[in-house]
């Protein structure tokens, strides 16, 4: 692995880990009052075009980071959408 790839692998680790806090806490009290489904909406729209992108470049960590990413903020959003 080289230094360039090596950074994106730890950017897509940070960035993706980012989402465990919040989803844990929603998890568990599936209390999302103050989280807006407008920014959540888009930034899974957003990781989606992400996703994309890596595939069609073939770069396996923004493809991984983006697909792990997408699934948690997902939870976050079905959670919204269920509880309000």
């Amino acid at each position: 692995m080289n230094s360039i790839t090596a950074l994106g692998v730890i950017a897509g680790i940070i960035t993706t880990a980012s989402f465990l806090p919040q989803v844990i806490k929603t998890w568990k009290t599936r209390h999302t009052k103050d989280i807006s489904i407008y920014m959540f909406l888009l930034l899974v729209f957003g990781m989606l075009l992400w996703l994309l992108y890596g595939i069609v470049k073939a770069d396996i960590p923004l493809i991984l980071a983006n697909a792990v990413t997408i699934g948690l903020a997902s939870i976050i959003l079905f959670f919204k959408i269920k509880h309000g």
